[in-house]
């Protein structure tokens, strides 16, 4: 069983979203605690009565930003459980993580092959305090494989989970061996996940701390295509010296790159392959939500939304990486209806930040340019120095002709 957390500033976004998916009759809620009646008259739910559970504790709350707890616990596709062991191990996970006593409200997904659950809850008890959330992510996992062997559920497995995944595991620079991590997540993102472009490539390898440059060019009258790996920090700024494919190996050099992508593109050409994604990602869209909130709905199914915004806070381009099925897909890649104008449209930026932004857009567009890849003033002083290195290799050559010319004159 794999379980994903995430927070958020409102519930509402969460409750929002398991709404959308019962009124399409892709999921159910399975049980609720502490709340009100989560259902209207007419048997539908209800978000402004959930709102009503949770409000006394959001008012109570003291400086807790991040109030929602949102969980998504995964079974294995394998375990065939009823609603009664589901009703059991979310309260159980509830209980074991401190939640126990909180408002709650499960529900059961259905909208995949395997039936997951969704759990929304607060971070803050009935006194504002936030409750206790160290090693959240590693308390967690300890759960899990606790219930596993309890229900005899299937124990999750490298592939299943991003961070159990061999070598998916952020490139921690202080730690040294850097060489080692690079290789590491280069070679477990190639084997995991499906990128069609350099662009998806390059983003998915963001997620983990690593660049990747692609540069073709012509030294001395010879025409070279080669890749520059390098480490980052969790801001994204590079550091560290950069490393050429080479010296890692020619599985992740410039050639079989390009063999991954077409691969990649086969696959994803087939039918269906992308189905489950844009059916998740639509799921999500709402006028109701903020971006930050969709980012976050998504997430709870595994899911990363990258969005990339201009100076002035539009939207011009997003790639979604679904961890669940390895897919690295561009929001054209889905269809023209998650392209990057629809989720301007859909959220759009904040006035006072879009004004704020013209004041500075020259000024901050130089800085991104500069700083799109971190790195690239590291590896453009490599290649001026290879092209340097040319110019002087050019020289010799003509001054050994004038020699010889000397010579037989």
């Amino acid at each position: 069983m794999v379980a994903n957390i995430r927070s958020g500033a409102s519930p509402g976004g969460a409750l929002r979203y398991n709404k959308e998916k019962l009124d399409k009759d892709e999921a159910e809620v399975l049980f609720w605690q502490k709340m009100l009646e989560p259902f209207d008259k007419y048997g539908r739910m209800d978000v402004d009565a959930c709102m009503d559970s949770f409000r006394p504790y959001l008012e109570a709350n003291r400086r807790t930003t991040s109030t929602v707890f949102h969980a998504s616990l995964n079974p294995s596709p394998e375990d065939r459980l009823t609603d009664e062991q589901l009703r059991e191990i979310a309260q159980e996970y509830m209980q074991k993580m401190g939640y126990g006593d909180q408002p709650y409200i499960v529900f059961k997904h259905k909208d995949i092959d395997r039936e997951h659950l969704h759990v929304v809850s607060l971070r803050v008890d009935e006194q504002g305090r936030k409750l206790p959330h160290d090693f959240e992510a590693r308390r967690s996992m300890e759960i899990l494989r606790d219930l596993e062997c309890k229900y005899g559920l299937q124990p999750s497995v490298k592939g299943q989970e991003l961070t159990d995944r061999e070598g998916l595991r952020k490139v921690n620079y202080p730690e040294g061996n850097v060489k080692q991590q690079i290789s590491s997540v280069v070679r477990s993102c190639l084997r995991n996940y499906k990128c069609s472009s350099y662009g998806e490539f390059r983003t998915l390898l963001e997620r983990f701390n690593v660049s990747v440059e692609e540069r073709t060019g012509t030294i001395g009258g010879r025409n070279y295509a080669g890749i520059i790996y390098g480490a980052l920090t969790d801001d994204g700024y590079g550091i560290g010296t950069p490393i050429k494919s080479s010296r890692i190996g020619k599985d992740v050099g410039y050639k079989a790159l390009q063999k991954y992508y077409e691969k990649s593109k086969e696959k994803l050409r087939e039918n269906g392959a992308l189905d489950q994604l844009r059916q998740t990602v639509k799921g999500a869209m709402s006028p109701h939500n903020t971006r930050d909130e969709f980012r976050q709905l998504l997430k709870a199914d595994n899911i990363d939304a990258i969005f990339r915004i201009n100076p002035a806070g539009r939207i011009y381009g997003v790639t979604f990486i679904d961890h669940n099925s390895g897919i690295v897909a561009n929001g054209l890649v889905l269809g023209k209806e998650f392209s990057a104008n629809v989720f301007n449209e859909l959220y759009p930026a904040p006035k006072q930040a879009q004004q704020v932004a013209e004041q500075h857009v020259e000024q901050k567009h130089e800085v991104q340019n500069h700083a799109a890849n971190p790195i690239s003033g590291i590896v453009d002083t490599v290649l001026d120095l290879a092209d340097t290195r040319a110019y002087e290799e050019q020289q010799r050559q003509m001054q050994q002709r004038r020699k010889k010319r000397r010579h037989r004159s």
